[in-house]
């Protein structure tokens, strides 16, 4: 089984949602899984021009020639594709919007009603990779999810597929305490459940309600992480006050 991610943060491998990618690519790997990490950021993709070329002048091909020319491959070569990206602003970041867009030459131009009485464009594969999400939001709380949650669905709708395990992770700073005595701990105990996710999921193609639960929970009171989160950015002004005098 392959399983391929797209980390699409602006922070490239220095955000906070690669460290969850990479613990959840280890469980991947120790249930058998082919794995790799494909960094948007790191790649050259041009924004789509929306001139359709790719369904009527190359069908199934893209006109502009960039990186897309071998990521393209590489998600319908997959089983399992992560798109791995943090909250911007309520939604996805615009590096993973772009990369979205790029993938419309996965489909064909003609219309089709669904299941649900809803329209969507047509396949132009037969199959196509079932899609898997991580996330993480500096705010703690789930409900800074909603939007990319209900993003993604209708994505999978789109791409003729399923949206198998979404994995939404609050505090999202925590993950910068690694090396404190007192977070350490806990979070280990977040990164082993991470690795039990993706262990899941290439396994059963689902994660377990106990897991998903468990994935859920504040890894810290939210007062706590709210608290400690303002000293910090009070810090951090401070020290850009003092270097601009």
């Amino acid at each position: 089984m392959k399983v391929t991610v797209f980390s699409g943060s602006h922070k490239g491998r220095e955000g906070n949602t690669l460290i969850m990618v990479e613990e959840f690519l280890k469980g991947a790997e120790e249930a058998g899984a082919e794995t790799e990490n494909i960094v948007l950021t790191e790649k050259n993709i041009k924004y789509c021009r929306g001139k359709f070329e790719c369904w009527l002048k190359t069908p199934g091909r893209c006109t502009i020639h960039d990186d897309m020319d071998d990521l393209l491959p590489k998600f319908m070569a997959s089983d399992i594709v992560v798109f791995a990206c943090p909250v911007y602003f309520d939604n996805i970041p615009s590096v993973m919007k772009n990369f979205v867009e790029r993938l419309a030459p996965v489909l064909l131009p003609q219309f089709e009603e669904d299941e649900k009485g809803e329209y969507r464009h047509a396949k132009r594969y037969e199959k196509y990779p079932k899609l898997v999400v991580i996330s993480n939001a500096g705010l703690p709380g789930q409900t800074n999810f909603e939007v990319e949650s209900l993003f993604f669905r209708r994505l999978a709708r789109t791409f003729h597929t399923e949206l198998i395990a979404e994995i939404y992770r609050g505090e999202g700073e925590i993950f910068r305490g690694q090396k404190n005595i007192m977070l350490k701990p806990l979070i280990g105990k977040y990164k082993k459940l991470l690795r039990s996710a993706g262990k899941e999921v290439v396994e059963n193609q689902e994660i377990s309600d106990k897991v998903v639960e468990d994935l859920e929970k504040p890894i810290v009171p939210p007062s706590l992480y709210i608290k400690f989160g303002n000293e910090e950015w009070d810090r951090l002004i401070k020290e850009c006050q003092k270097e601009e005098k």
